[in-house]
């Protein structure tokens, strides 16, 4: 009998314990399937932690990563999914989504092609995304288009993104969840497991500080999702988006308000977006009204931008008849006041994939994000010229506006220089998909093409010079902090993306050399978008002599001529980028006139060198001067030698040696 019951209880246990196992993962799948991925994930992670996942399993946590922008995470996933048997297709092309988000583009091309052999009917759209990987490459190698810096004094461990220029300062979403006192009563989303979106002020001071971020208007956030928003030119109507939960009505619609995904958020309901506009009233607003032409009932409308005029408001929608997931579309403000019907943008600016989050500056150019059209991969921000649905061939906007990330929410400051400066979104930095607030200076379509040479002596002969590659290269528009840096190519060749009318501070440096730098004015006035300059490199060498070029006298004398002293301010700079270096500076004469007299004459020379070295700041303790007369000839030319003025000339010279 107690045989018996031992092996009953054994086998119960076995059940007990199969069954448990067969179940680690209920609550996470039922966490996925009512849509809360960021609770999903941890549960799946504890399940994963004990056991090894099945297909099922696998296949939704690289999901939930995917959904929540966790690019690193769903790699890594999407790996082990597509390298199991029954996996469906569909895996392969978002392993390489994540692939090429994380800048991948090889291994990302790959995975493309191998899911347009796998779908054929997919063939065309995942071989111009293997295409889009090969752009990439590309574009990588041209000049930066911007000075991008993460304005970390606003931004916080959560979402903040989409600014609008607002008094002093930006109007911003985001779900740290400061918002209005509702969000503490609704609690938090459960796609991100972080509060619903609210609207923020954050004003900017005078030194380029933040101040603290506040909540924004009541009037402005309501207890669910709230913004982004756009204020327009005249200050007096800010447009924005707002979410609104709805019954469902159809299957597959869309749901995150930043992202767009076409799934449902429960059983019974769904998210869709609507845009609302507010008047100014004094220090509030008021008068929130609802665009004409939301119909949550059917599709969403949002991110909306309104032209430089005020008379067309351009929006996102998935509205059916579209060209893709999601367009950009345009409203024409009526005579009386009115918007009337919505009008497609066209298949210039919209494609098979999403158009998202359209801007414009003050010049009425059109910024907006897309994730087909040719970039680094997520969401890059191009540009285009034109109106309504007449547009220019869309401009990536190149690094390092864009990167593998989700780059949005461009947004130009007003009265600022060229309109060239403002703020922009990206979770490029962010390791949970999280998005920051940048801001960004852009580079106009100058060129800035950098030569680095190293000088060769020859003896008896002019110096020589040759390529030198790998020389660091560091270029900072003055009054600035914000650098740029590079190396010179194989051939001694860069090119910098710059703005005219800017003068830079350029400095090259290579172990083993002597630093050297100068400043570089983009001239406005030529036609040329290339300026060319050369930095030429003298080994660090203690005792070897290095010639400074053209540094003439007037005959019997020793004072500095104008030219001369431009020649010796090149000295200058190079003894300031070189602080810890002391010179000897020497020079010298050639074989005519006597030894007493040429020897008198040099030690002038060096010595009122030395002095205009002194002149501009060069500590005096750095220098020390000596005068060769003839006694260092470079050629043949002694005296009583016929040799011409040009061989005489290499002998005349002013030279230093580091000691």
């Amino acid at each position: 009998m107690n045989q018996l019951y031992k092996s009953v209880l054994l086998s119960f246990l076995a059940g007990s314990m199969a069954l448990s196992g067969c179940q680690t993962t209920r609550k996470a799948d039922r966490l996925f399937q009512n849509y809360d991925y960021a609770l999903a994930i941890e549960e799946y992670q504890e399940a994963f932690a004990k056991k090894d996942p099945d297909l099922q399993g696998a296949q939704r946590l690289a999901e939930a990563y995917r959904l929540t922008g966790r690019t690193q995470e769903a790699e890594q996933w999407y790996a082990k999914v597509v390298a199991m048997p029954e996996a469906e297709p569909i895996n392969l092309y978002h392993y390489a989504e994540a692939l090429r988000s994380n800048g991948k583009y090889f291994e990302a091309k790959t995975q493309y092609q191998n899911y347009a052999m796998k779908v054929p009917a997919e063939a065309a759209m995942a071989n111009a995304k293997a295409q889009a990987c090969d752009a990439a490459l590309k574009l990588m190698e041209e000049p930066p288009s911007a000075i991008v810096v993460n304005e970390t004094a606003i931004n916080s461990g959560n979402a903040d993104f989409s600014p609008t220029v607002y008094d002093s300062g930006i109007l911003f979403t985001s779900d740290r969840g400061s918002g209005s006192g509702k969000v503490a009563e609704t609690g938090t989303y459960g796609w991100t497991g972080r509060p619903y979106l609210q609207m923020l002020y954050a004003q900017r001071n005078q030194d380029s500080t933040w101040q603290m971020p506040t909540p924004a208007s009541a009037a402005l956030n309501s207890a669910y999702h709230d913004g982004p928003a756009v204020l327009d030119s005249a200050g007096t109507t800010l447009y924005f988006t707002r979410t609104k939960m709805v019954e469902k009505a159809q299957r597959n619609p869309n749901v995150d308000p930043t992202s767009w995904v076409k799934r449902p958020l429960s059983n019974d309901y769904i998210n869709r977006l609507e845009i609302y506009s507010a008047r100014r009233n004094g220090a509030t607003w008021a008068e929130v009204e609802p665009f004409t032409h939301n119909k949550v009932e059917e599709y969403s409308v949002g991110h909306p931008a309104i032209s430089p005029d005020g008379k067309t408001l351009y929006f996102v929608s998935d509205m059916p008849g579209g060209y893709g997931a999601t367009d950009i579309y345009y409203a024409e403000r009526q005579e009386d006041g009115s918007w009337g019907k919505p009008v497609n943008a066209g298949n210039t600016i919209n494609t098979a994939g999403k158009e998202m989050f359209p801007a414009f500056d003050q010049a009425g150019t059109l910024y907006f994000s897309s994730d087909m059209h040719p970039g680094f991969g997520g969401l890059d921000v191009f540009k285009a010229k034109g109106s309504r649905s007449a547009w220019t061939k869309p401009e990536n906007l190149r690094a390092p506006v864009n990167s593998p990330k989700d780059d949005f929410g461009m947004v130009f400051m007003r009265g600022a220089s060229n309109a060239q400066v403002g703020y922009l979104s990206s979770n490029r930095d962010s390791p949970n998909g999280t998005d920051d607030i940048y801001s960004f200076k852009l580079l106009s379509n100058a060129v800035l093409f950098v030569t680095t040479l190293e000088r060769v002596p020859v003896k008896g002969k002019r110096s020589i010079t040759q390529p030198l590659a790998d020389v660091r290269l560091k270029l900072t528009p003055q009054s600035t902090t914000d650098s740029t840096v590079a190396f010179s190519d194989r051939n001694g060749e860069y090119k910098f993306g710059v703005m005219k009318g800017t003068t830079y501070d350029l400095v090259g440096d290579k172990f083993g050399y002597l630093t050297q730098s100068m400043l570089v004015a983009i001239d406005t006035v030529k036609l040329a978008d290339t300026t060319r300059v050369t930095l030429i490199f003298d080994k660090s060498q203690k005792n070897q002599s290095i010639a400074l070029e053209n540094i003439y006298y007037d005959l019997d004398k020793w004072n500095i001529r104008p030219d001369a002293a431009r020649e010796l301010d090149k000295l200058v700079r190079m003894l300031k980028d070189n602080p810890s270096i002391k010179i000897e500076l020497g020079s010298h004469t050639d074989s005519r006139e006597g030894h007493g007299y040429n020897q008198v004459l040099s030690e002038r020379r060096a010595q009122s060198a030395v002095e205009y070295l002194v002149s501009q700041g060069i500590a005096r303790n750095r220098l020390t001067w000596k005068g060769y007369g003839e006694t260092v000839l470079v050629n043949g030319c002694a005296d009583g030698v016929e040799c011409t003025e040009d061989q005489h000339q290499l002998n005349r010279r002013t030279e230093f040696k580091i000691k």
